[in-house]
């Protein structure tokens, strides 16, 4: 089962504000997709929530894009900024890329974003979100979202 990012905002809009900001703090993230072999590949990735949807857009050919087109599972990991204080908390998305190569939809990114040309544009499908976070300096807070379930929240000392 997987979802949109709207849906998600529909869903929890608490959560996913948080999450949305964290992404926005800073331009660049960590992608991890999976190589041929299996095995995890790790690449820099600006992302971009527009119109309900989480965008990866990325260079031509490159590995991370041949990677999703050949498996499109992923996790994404907002970049957690300097220092260990982690304003907001760590927070992952994890899901399926889908490729977009319609025209019109490639278009309306363009406009929007800028990006070099050519590229490839994936459009997201949400399986996971977190964040993991400190309350009060005494408890870590896992808080996980996956598609028809509500926000299952975790606490450790």
């Amino acid at each position: 089962m997987a979802s949109t990012w709207a849906a998600f905002a529909a869903a929890e809009p608490d959560l996913a504000t948080t999450v949305e900001q964290r992404f926005g703090a800073y331009t660049h993230h960590v992608l991890a997709t999976l190589r041929r072999d299996g095995s995890p590949r790790t690449s820099g990735i600006e992302v971009r929530f527009l119109d309900g949807e989480v965008w990866l857009g990325m260079m031509p050919d490159s590995l991370k894009a041949l990677d999703l087109r050949r498996d499109p599972r992923f996790a994404l990991q907002a970049n957690p900024g300097e220092g260990t204080t982690m304003g907001g908390g760590d927070v992952r998305i994890g899901g399926r890329a889908v490729e977009v190569t319609d025209p019109a939809a490639k278009a309306a990114y363009r406009k929007e974003v800028e990006p070099p040309e050519p590229f490839h544009l994936f459009r997201t499908e949400l399986t996971e979100v977190v964040r993991t976070y400190v309350e009060d300096e005494t408890y870590l807070v896992t808080q996980v979202w996956k598609p028809g379930e509500p926000v299952r929240t975790l606490k450790r000392t």
